[in-house]
């Protein structure tokens, strides 16, 4: 019987600390080599939809899975299957809107910890969606924030945006009128926007500045500009194989340089402590993200094992035992 997990089902039990804790193991388990990740893959009908999906497996965790998600005009769809390594079973389908959003804010504070200056207290962020109020969940749980200044291109969105989310972090958050207002004299930066074009200039960053670009993941489409990507003393990413068929951003400043790609870190194996996100104070530091599946399976891992403990969720027949046991006699 696998275990069925609705989109409110998961609030109720997913917080900011356990995906910071899920994706910190899942990071670990990559930079050890016990984890394994297929990039996402892109489904596309011409004039329709697009069919995304993406895979990992964990050997300590015991499990593997994969989300499948669609996109078109009538917006996005997330599921995520979860599966024993062991057995092969089926363990749970979760509805993955809100899990993405909060696995994505989770990755972007770990880099946010072992990269960005540990006096960091500014926030700037371009970008007032769902996935912006994750981001600044996350970062508030790594660095001990003063303000947070917001930038959206509708002005209504950013003020109401910053009235929550003031709420929410009981921390000072202020509608910027310009991305670069957000951008300059902030410590930490954020890019979470569906922009097809640069909405970060290089020209707005200073030394000691860190960034989370988490919005682009086409190789059409980018946050920042070229000049931003190059000014970064330390660039990683969740995956640099990924990086290289859909970091817009990345694509667009170092093309076929293969130099420049060698440089980036991976970001498992700074938060594994083997490589360093930052040797000085004056680096500009960039987190790439693009969402990848270890994070998405390590998450649902852990919703899978509270919902069991606390009896959330509705079980499903799939597959009955003769059929299973007919099949695997060949019949």
């Amino acid at each position: 019987m696998a275990l069925w997990l609705t989109e409110a089902e998961v609030k109720s039990i997913l917080t900011m600390p356990l995906a910071l804790q899920a994706v910190e193991t899942s990071f670990s388990e990559l930079a050890a080599g016990r984890a394994v990740l297929h990039p996402r893959h892109r489904l596309h009908i011409p004039q329709r939809s697009y069919l995304h999906y993406m895979a990992a497996g964990d050997a300590a965790g015991g499990y593997m899975g994969m989300k499948v998600y669609t996109s078109s005009t009538g917006g996005l769809r997330f599921l995520v299957l979860l599966f024993s390594a062991d057995s092969g079973d089926l363990l749970a389908l979760l509805e993955a809107d809100y899990l993405g959003q909060v696995r994505t804010g989770a990755a972007s504070g770990l880099a946010t910890k072992r990269m960005a200056r540990e006096d960091a207290r500014k926030v700037g962020i371009v970008g007032t969606g769902l996935q912006a109020r994750t981001q600044l969940e996350a970062i508030a749980q790594v660095r001990k924030l003063e303000s947070v200044r917001a930038y959206s291109r509708s002005q209504d969105r950013r003020e109401e945006f910053s009235r929550q989310m003031t709420g929410v972090l009981g921390v000072r958050v202020t509608p910027s009128s310009s991305a670069e207002d957000a951008v300059r004299g902030a410590d930490i930066v954020v890019a979470a926007t569906t922009s097809s074009h640069p909405v970060i200039e290089g020209k707005w960053l200073a030394p000691g500045m860190h960034i989370n670009a988490i919005g682009a993941n086409f190789p059409q489409k980018r946050e920042l500009d070229s000049e931003a990507v190059l000014r970064a003393d330390v660039v990683a990413a969740d995956s640099v194989e990924q990086s290289r068929e859909e970091a817009g951003d990345l694509i667009a400043a170092y093309g076929m340089e293969e130099e420049k790609w060698k440089a980036v870190r991976e970001i498992s194996e700074i938060v594994a402590g083997k490589t360093p996100g930052r040797t000085g104070a004056a680096q500009i530091t960039l987190f790439k993200s693009n969402g990848i599946a270890t994070e998405d399976v390590a998450v649902a891992g852990k919703l899978y094992e509270i919902a069991r403990e606390r009896g959330i969720g509705r079980e499903i027949a799939l597959w009955n035992d003769s059929s299973r046991a007919a099949e695997a006699r060949g019949l």
